[in-house]
Protein backbone atom coordinates (compact mmCIF):
# COMPACT_ATOMS: atom_id res chain seq x y z
CA UNK A 1 0.00 0.00 0.00
CA UNK A 2 1.59 3.36 -0.57
CA UNK A 3 1.97 6.15 1.86
CA UNK A 4 -1.00 8.07 0.01
CA UNK A 5 -3.42 5.51 -0.16
CA UNK A 6 -2.50 4.30 3.59
CA UNK A 7 -2.72 8.29 4.46
CA UNK A 8 -5.90 8.24 3.22
CA UNK A 9 -7.74 4.93 4.78
CA UNK A 10 -6.21 6.09 8.16
CA UNK A 11 -7.80 9.66 7.75
CA UNK A 12 -11.32 8.27 6.85
CA UNK A 13 -10.73 5.27 9.76
CA UNK A 14 -10.43 8.43 12.20
CA UNK A 15 -13.44 9.97 10.86
CA UNK A 16 -15.31 7.04 11.04
CA UNK A 17 -14.27 6.12 14.72
CA UNK A 18 -15.03 9.81 15.64
CA UNK A 19 -18.43 10.05 14.17
CA UNK A 20 -19.64 6.12 15.06
CA UNK A 21 -18.80 7.78 18.80
CA UNK A 22 -20.95 10.77 18.22
CA UNK A 23 -23.84 8.42 16.51
CA UNK A 24 -23.77 6.48 19.69
CA UNK A 25 -23.56 9.50 22.32
CA UNK A 26 -20.57 8.92 23.03
CA UNK A 27 -18.35 11.93 21.62
CA UNK A 28 -18.09 15.48 21.33
CA UNK A 29 -19.33 17.25 18.63
CA UNK A 30 -17.51 19.77 16.19
CA UNK A 31 -16.33 22.79 17.14
CA UNK A 32 -17.62 24.38 13.97
CA UNK A 33 -21.31 24.71 15.05
CA UNK A 34 -23.93 26.73 13.56
CA UNK A 35 -25.11 29.76 15.98
CA UNK A 36 -27.82 28.51 17.92
CA UNK A 37 -31.71 29.47 16.63
CA UNK A 38 -30.43 28.82 13.08
CA UNK A 39 -32.33 25.27 12.64
CA UNK A 40 -34.89 25.50 15.51
CA UNK A 41 -37.01 27.07 13.77
CA UNK A 42 -37.42 25.56 10.70
CA UNK A 43 -39.78 23.33 9.23
CA UNK A 44 -38.55 20.07 9.18
CA UNK A 45 -36.51 20.07 12.14
CA UNK A 46 -35.64 17.43 14.35
CA UNK A 47 -33.89 17.61 17.62
CA UNK A 48 -32.62 14.01 17.60
CA UNK A 49 -30.96 14.61 14.36
CA UNK A 50 -29.07 17.97 15.57
CA UNK A 51 -25.56 16.59 16.79
CA UNK A 52 -24.24 20.11 16.27
CA UNK A 53 -21.67 18.90 13.52
CA UNK A 54 -22.51 21.59 11.10
CA UNK A 55 -20.77 24.94 10.03
CA UNK A 56 -23.66 26.63 7.93
CA UNK A 57 -27.25 26.41 6.84
CA UNK A 58 -26.91 25.12 2.70
CA UNK A 59 -30.50 24.41 2.55
CA UNK A 60 -30.99 28.06 3.40
CA UNK A 61 -29.31 28.90 0.04
CA UNK A 62 -30.10 26.20 -2.26
CA UNK A 63 -33.44 27.65 -3.63
CA UNK A 64 -34.99 23.79 -3.24
CA UNK A 65 -38.08 23.46 -5.63
CA UNK A 66 -41.24 20.88 -5.78
CA UNK A 67 -40.21 17.72 -7.34
CA UNK A 68 -36.08 17.48 -7.14
CA UNK A 69 -34.14 14.91 -6.12
CA UNK A 70 -31.21 15.93 -3.71
CA UNK A 71 -28.27 14.33 -2.23
CA UNK A 72 -26.75 15.11 0.83
CA UNK A 73 -23.57 14.37 1.28
CA UNK A 74 -22.21 13.40 5.09
CA UNK A 75 -25.93 13.43 5.67
CA UNK A 76 -25.17 12.29 9.59
CA UNK A 77 -28.10 12.07 11.68
CA UNK A 78 -30.13 13.62 8.71
CA UNK A 79 -30.38 17.07 9.71
CA UNK A 80 -30.17 18.87 6.94
CA UNK A 81 -31.85 15.99 5.01
CA UNK A 82 -35.13 16.21 6.95
CA UNK A 83 -35.33 19.89 6.59
CA UNK A 84 -34.63 19.66 2.98
CA UNK A 85 -37.31 16.98 2.80
CA UNK A 86 -40.82 19.51 3.32
CA UNK A 87 -39.31 21.64 0.48
CA UNK A 88 -38.87 19.02 -2.03
CA UNK A 89 -42.84 17.89 -1.02
CA UNK A 90 -43.49 14.04 -1.94
CA UNK A 91 -43.07 14.07 -5.60
CA UNK A 92 -39.21 14.71 -4.49
CA UNK A 93 -36.45 12.93 -2.87
CA UNK A 94 -33.25 13.51 -0.51
CA UNK A 95 -30.39 10.89 -0.85
CA UNK A 96 -28.52 11.34 2.17
CA UNK A 97 -24.89 9.45 2.22
CA UNK A 98 -22.22 8.97 4.87
CA UNK A 99 -19.28 7.16 5.27
CA UNK A 100 -20.41 5.99 8.95
CA UNK A 101 -22.42 3.00 9.36
CA UNK A 102 -24.05 4.32 12.95
CA UNK A 103 -24.55 7.50 11.20
CA UNK A 104 -26.95 5.97 8.84
CA UNK A 105 -28.71 3.83 11.00
CA UNK A 106 -29.51 6.79 13.27
CA UNK A 107 -30.83 8.67 10.42
CA UNK A 108 -32.84 6.26 9.13
CA UNK A 109 -34.53 6.11 12.78
CA UNK A 110 -34.94 9.46 12.97
CA UNK A 111 -36.57 10.08 9.58
CA UNK A 112 -38.88 6.92 10.26
CA UNK A 113 -39.89 8.36 13.64
CA UNK A 114 -40.32 11.90 12.14
CA UNK A 115 -42.82 10.24 9.60
CA UNK A 116 -40.62 11.59 6.84
CA UNK A 117 -41.24 9.00 3.56
CA UNK A 118 -39.16 10.99 1.05
CA UNK A 119 -35.76 10.73 2.37
CA UNK A 120 -33.32 7.13 2.11
CA UNK A 121 -30.07 7.14 3.90
CA UNK A 122 -27.29 5.02 2.46
CA UNK A 123 -23.66 4.14 3.56
CA UNK A 124 -21.05 5.14 0.78
CA UNK A 125 -17.56 7.53 0.52
CA UNK A 126 -17.53 10.63 -1.00
CA UNK A 127 -14.72 9.85 -3.10
CA UNK A 128 -16.91 6.67 -4.72
CA UNK A 129 -20.55 8.02 -4.57
CA UNK A 130 -23.06 5.41 -4.99
CA UNK A 131 -25.16 7.55 -6.88
CA UNK A 132 -25.95 7.17 -10.93
CA UNK A 133 -24.63 9.65 -13.47
CA UNK A 134 -26.08 13.02 -14.09
CA UNK A 135 -29.11 11.75 -11.38
CA UNK A 136 -29.47 14.68 -8.87
CA UNK A 137 -30.76 17.84 -9.38
CA UNK A 138 -28.88 19.50 -6.29
CA UNK A 139 -25.97 18.26 -4.05
CA UNK A 140 -25.70 19.89 -0.30
CA UNK A 141 -22.83 19.25 2.34
CA UNK A 142 -22.52 20.62 5.87
CA UNK A 143 -19.42 20.50 6.75
CA UNK A 144 -17.83 17.33 5.10
CA UNK A 145 -15.69 18.06 2.20
CA UNK A 146 -12.83 19.29 4.16
CA UNK A 147 -12.53 15.63 6.09
CA UNK A 148 -11.87 14.15 2.67
CA UNK A 149 -8.72 13.12 1.41
CA UNK A 150 -9.09 13.83 -1.78
CA UNK A 151 -11.47 17.50 -2.41
CA UNK A 152 -10.77 17.27 -6.30
CA UNK A 153 -12.12 13.99 -6.48
CA UNK A 154 -15.20 14.70 -4.22
CA UNK A 155 -16.33 17.52 -6.38
CA UNK A 156 -15.52 15.56 -9.49
CA UNK A 157 -18.13 12.88 -8.41
CA UNK A 158 -20.41 16.00 -7.45
CA UNK A 159 -19.85 17.27 -10.78
CA UNK A 160 -20.37 13.26 -12.15
CA UNK A 161 -23.56 12.69 -10.25
CA UNK A 162 -25.64 16.14 -11.10
CA UNK A 163 -27.29 16.63 -13.45
CA UNK A 164 -26.33 19.23 -16.58
CA UNK A 165 -27.01 22.83 -15.22
CA UNK A 166 -27.45 21.26 -11.88
CA UNK A 167 -26.18 22.72 -8.57
CA UNK A 168 -24.56 22.51 -5.22
CA UNK A 169 -24.70 24.47 -1.97
CA UNK A 170 -21.72 23.12 0.64
CA UNK A 171 -21.12 24.47 3.80
CA UNK A 172 -17.25 23.74 4.84
CA UNK A 173 -14.60 24.78 6.75
CA UNK A 174 -11.77 26.75 5.36
CA UNK A 175 -8.55 28.72 6.12
CA UNK A 176 -7.50 32.28 5.78
CA UNK A 177 -4.11 33.82 6.74
CA UNK A 178 -1.30 31.03 8.25
CA UNK A 179 -3.30 29.22 11.16
CA UNK A 180 -1.31 26.88 13.14
CA UNK A 181 -0.27 24.02 11.27
CA UNK A 182 -0.65 21.58 14.11
CA UNK A 183 -4.09 22.72 14.85
CA UNK A 184 -5.21 21.61 11.13
CA UNK A 185 -3.14 17.83 10.77
CA UNK A 186 -4.08 16.88 13.99
CA UNK A 187 -6.15 13.90 12.98
CA UNK A 188 -8.35 14.54 16.30
CA UNK A 189 -9.23 17.65 15.09
CA UNK A 190 -9.82 16.32 11.84
CA UNK A 191 -12.73 15.10 12.54
CA UNK A 192 -13.69 18.33 14.72
CA UNK A 193 -14.00 20.00 11.38
CA UNK A 194 -10.73 21.65 11.36
CA UNK A 195 -8.11 19.69 9.88
CA UNK A 196 -7.51 18.65 6.64
CA UNK A 197 -9.24 22.24 5.59
CA UNK A 198 -7.88 24.35 2.87
CA UNK A 199 -7.21 27.88 1.89
CA UNK A 200 -9.74 29.65 0.53
CA UNK A 201 -8.53 30.74 -2.60
CA UNK A 202 -7.45 27.09 -3.11
CA UNK A 203 -10.34 25.45 -2.32
CA UNK A 204 -11.92 27.54 -4.88
CA UNK A 205 -9.58 26.21 -7.35
CA UNK A 206 -9.86 22.80 -6.67
CA UNK A 207 -13.94 23.08 -7.19
CA UNK A 208 -13.19 24.56 -10.24
CA UNK A 209 -10.47 22.36 -11.29
CA UNK A 210 -13.25 19.57 -10.99
CA UNK A 211 -15.49 21.12 -13.83
CA UNK A 212 -17.91 23.08 -11.68
CA UNK A 213 -18.79 26.45 -12.78
CA UNK A 214 -21.16 29.89 -11.64
CA UNK A 215 -19.15 29.43 -8.17
CA UNK A 216 -19.54 32.05 -5.78
CA UNK A 217 -19.40 32.58 -1.73
CA UNK A 218 -22.95 33.21 -0.44
CA UNK A 219 -22.12 33.34 3.71
CA UNK A 220 -18.86 34.09 5.14
CA UNK A 221 -18.20 33.76 9.23
CA UNK A 222 -14.49 33.46 11.21
CA UNK A 223 -14.71 30.95 13.40
CA UNK A 224 -12.86 30.78 17.23
CA UNK A 225 -11.97 27.50 18.04
CA UNK A 226 -8.69 28.10 19.92
CA UNK A 227 -7.88 31.79 20.02
CA UNK A 228 -9.02 34.90 17.86
CA UNK A 229 -5.65 33.81 15.78
CA UNK A 230 -7.23 30.38 14.30
CA UNK A 231 -7.58 31.93 10.59
CA UNK A 232 -10.28 29.27 10.81
CA UNK A 233 -14.00 30.18 9.06
CA UNK A 234 -17.09 28.49 7.26
CA UNK A 235 -18.22 29.68 4.27
CA UNK A 236 -21.19 28.62 2.09
CA UNK A 237 -20.48 27.87 -1.52
CA UNK A 238 -23.15 27.72 -4.11
CA UNK A 239 -22.15 26.68 -8.13
CA UNK A 240 -23.34 24.58 -11.40
CA UNK A 241 -22.28 22.02 -13.32
CA UNK A 242 -22.14 22.85 -16.77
Amino acid sequence: MSQLIESCCTVKETVQEKYDAIARGRGDSCYCMVEPGDYQDKIGYQAEADLGLGCGTPVDHADLQSGEIVLDLGSGAGLDAMIAAPLVGSKGKIVGVDLTPSMVARAKNNASAAGVDNAVFLEGDIEQLPIEDSSVDVVISNCTINLVPNKVRAYEEIARVLRPDGRFIISDVVTVGSPDPELLHRAEEAAGCVAGAEELETYMQLIAAAGLNELEVVQFRSLEVISEQDGIASITVRGRRP
